[in-house]
């Protein structure tokens, strides 16, 4: 049976957990689309102040299933176009969801487990996790948005190691590079993940989704486009309600309570 998508709650957190062990969590279309649609769901539940990403057991995912990508040079380029694009309409659903995403990381994240991880808003990860872009060790090339991110995220030289010669890097190495946000010793990534994930939902979700649209759109706009995103979303947050009671618990020397 292909992997599937288990989804449970910690208070504010929806856990998307991804769920086949025994292929360390391979992708498959199955879960292409339960994501999608777990996404669509939690961004108009407002009960829901973020989301996590996790795989069962002792990894997070092992990339595609190689046995299925296999078959699919039997059916013809169409077959792997169709899978590619359910796979990339999962990483662009979790880059435009508009509340925070943590990829929480053990073990494993491989291929395309690694271009999902790095497609959350951020990643905490076991200080022995592996990152590995392990397309290169059979002659293929990264999807899901990984090499996107690595353009990004890393030096050309490092990113371009990454992408061929298949270097695993740990939690802590990718921490020190700035794509990991935390790491935690084995097995504690998700308790980790969860407490950042509390963090987030005590503050103003208007400011939180804000902040994520403006960091997202600063990757193409102009310094002129980004001041102007910059002055619309700071008056429609001064004028919120949250930014009221941000400002009153200021001045009454209280915590805020935010909605």
């Amino acid at each position: 049976m292909p992997s599937e998508l288990l989804t449970s709650r910690d208070g504010a957190a929806l856990i998307l957990t991804l769920s086949d062990p025994a292929t360390r969590n391979a992708l498959s279309q199955q879960v292409y689309a339960a994501g999608v649609e777990a996404l669509n769901m939690a961004e108009s539940d407002d009960s829901v102040r973020a989301v996590i990403l996790r795989g069962e057991g002792e990894h997070f995912c092992g990339g595609g299933d190689l046995t299925r990508i296999a078959a699919r040079r039997q059916e013809g380029p169409a077959a792997q176009a169709e899978s590619i694009a359910q796979f990339h309409q999962l990483i662009e659903s979790l880059r435009a969801f508009p509340k925070p995403t943590i990829a929480a990381v053990e073990g494993f994240a491989a291929g395309g487990g690694m271009s999902l991880a790095l497609a959350c808003d951020l990643v905490v990860a076991a200080k022995d996790a592996k990152f590995v872009m392990s397309y290169g060790k059979i002659g293929l090339t990264p999807d899901g948005g990984g090499s996107w991110h690595l353009a990004r995220l890393l030096p050309r030289a490092l990113a371009l190691e990454l992408v061929w010669l298949a270097t695993p890097m740990t939690g802590e190495r990718l921490h020190a590079l700035g794509l990991v946000n935390r790491v935690t010793d084995k097995g504690h990534a998700l308790a980790e993940a969860v407490a950042l994930a509390a963090r987030l939902a005590a503050m103003a979700s208007n400011a939180v989704a804000a902040a994520k649209e403006l960091v997202g759109r600063a990757e193409v706009s102009s310094l002129a486009e980004h001041l102007e995103d910059e002055r619309r979303q700071s008056i429609a947050n001064l004028f919120h309600d949250n930014g009221g009671e941000g400002l009153k618990a200021f001045f009454e020397k209280r915590p805020p309570q935010f909605r």
